[in-house]
């Protein structure tokens, strides 16, 4: 896998590998190639284990390029997917010595969903901060003390290493890796062609709070729960909140911890914030119009929200949804 101009990149595959993990990869990569006039463009190759078919978790079978075992550097990517197999993967000492291996002959090094997983069992994540999928953070997380797991973000960059929420979100790290390649401007045009958004920065939150979890099962708690999203232009101060559901401040925030997560405030300020997310991707109201109606008062509160949220400001939000038909 050497010799011409090209950014080499090894994909790593299993037996229960999740193909989504694979294909959006392989297929943001050669759609760069497609579109972009690139002086270096990307040969990819799917690897695995013997070198035989990889049979993904969804059924599907696809035809590896390489043995993993015989896959030699220098590369200038490795990317390890996940898939309900990676527990068997990660198990296999002599694998995952192959991909510490390769990872040393790699300028970038990256894992998809729960491959995070087998990175992790290789000791390339010990001291670093890592993601997975939301869903699996918490077994990553136990199974190897040394990684600090964050399952919020969609992919996070520590080093040359790379570790990317689920699924899809390999999509926004590969996104990522040809704008630091080859500028934002192909990003763009690989995203309006594959018709997702340009360009979900890593930090944003993988789940809505809309979403995420099932209503509350304490009854005030959920009470006020749908409250704060049908009003949150309205009042909603801890003291406010407590007044309304009989009982004292104090009381609220051990309910609101325990049942969220969270204290009142702060899961207040998250539901003002993905409200004001949709009134900039779905109106054309000013700034300062949404951060009326989102209860934040003024636009430079609304900033600092979104900042601390999603890692951008809500004009540069509003833009990136928009500039690929976030509507």
């Amino acid at each position: 896998m050497g010799g011409r101009a090209e950014r080499l990149v090894a994909v790593v595959g299993f037996e229960a590998a999740e193909l989504l993990d694979i294909a959006c990869v392989t297929t943001g990569l050669a759609m760069a190639n497609g579109l972009g006039d690139v002086d270096v463009p990307y040969r990819v190759r799917v690897v695995g284990p013997g070198g035989g078919a990889i049979r993904c978790g969804t059924g599907l079978t696809l035809g590896s390029d390489e043995s993993l075992e015989r896959t030699r550097g220098p590369l200038d990517t490795l990317v390890v997917s996940g898939g309900l197999g990676v527990d068997r993967f990660a198990a296999d000492a002599r694998l995952v010595g192959h991909v510490r291996r390769l990872a040393r002959e790699s300028r970038r090094v990256a894992s998809v969903c729960t491959g995070a997983g087998v990175l992790a069992a290789a000791g390339l994540l010990d001291g670093r901060r890592a993601t997975t999928h939301w869903q699996f953070a918490p077994r990553l997380a136990a199974r190897h003390p040394g990684v600090s797991v964050d399952p919020a973000p969609l992919w996070i960059r520590d080093g040359n290493v790379y570790t990317s929420a689920g699924v899809t979100s390999a999509l926004d790290l590969t996104l990522a890796f040809v704008e630091e390649d080859h500028g934002s401007d192909l990003a763009r045009r690989v995203a309006r062609h594959l018709v997702v958004y340009m360009q979900r920065p890593g930090n944003q939150t993988q789940m809505s709070l809309f979403t995420a979890a099932p209503p509350p099962r304490d009854d005030t708690v959920r009470a006020l729960v749908a409250h704060i999203a049908a009003r949150p232009h309205d009042g909603l101060s801890t003291p406010v909140l407590a007044a309304r559901a009989g009982m004292t401040p104090r009381h609220l925030t051990r309910l609101f911890t325990e049942h969220l997560g969270q204290s009142p405030g702060r899961y207040v300020r998250a539901v003002r914030t993905e409200a004001a997310a949709q009134l900039l991707v779905t109106t054309a109201l000013p700034l300062s119009s949404v951060a009326v109606r989102c209860g934040f008062g003024t636009s430079e509160s609304l900033r600092k929200a979104f900042a601390d949220h999603y890692g951008v400001s809500p004009s540069r939000y509003r833009e990136n949804m928009r500039s690929t038909g976030g509507r």
